[in-house]
């Protein structure tokens, strides 16, 4: 499986529509290991357009710090899972958290 976490700086961005770069993870749900990590800069920030490139990179699951309802409306509609209010941490960490299903979660970072 493929989860996409926005970064700046190497850790999670608390607003995923202005970070540096994504971190797309790829992991071994069974094994619960990280498979490889790749960087990539986010296309340009317009409506729609980052559902739509994460389905193409093929991403189900997005974790972020904050996301807007209808951001995360497009993102359901791609069939990917948002899980939002993470912690400003490595992507490494967030993804390890997630797959032991010890992932918590506070309030969502963006207001929109």
């Amino acid at each position: 499986m493929k989860i996409a976490i926005p970064t700046n700086n190497g850790r999670l961005s608390l607003h995923f529509g202005h970070c540096a770069q994504f971190a797309i993870v790829e992991a071994d749900a069974e094994s619960k290991q990280i498979v490889k990590t790749e960087f990539s800069p986010p296309p340009a920030h317009e409506p729609g357009a980052l559902p739509q490139w994460l389905s193409d990179q093929g991403v189900e699951v997005v974790i972020a710090g904050g996301m807007g309802s209808r951001a995360q409306q497009l993102f359901a509609r791609y069939g990917i899972e948002t899980l939002v209010g993470a912690a400003e941490t490595t992507p490494e960490d967030l993804v390890a958290a997630y797959l032991d299903g010890t992932l918590a979660s506070g309030d969502n970072a963006c207001d929109h």
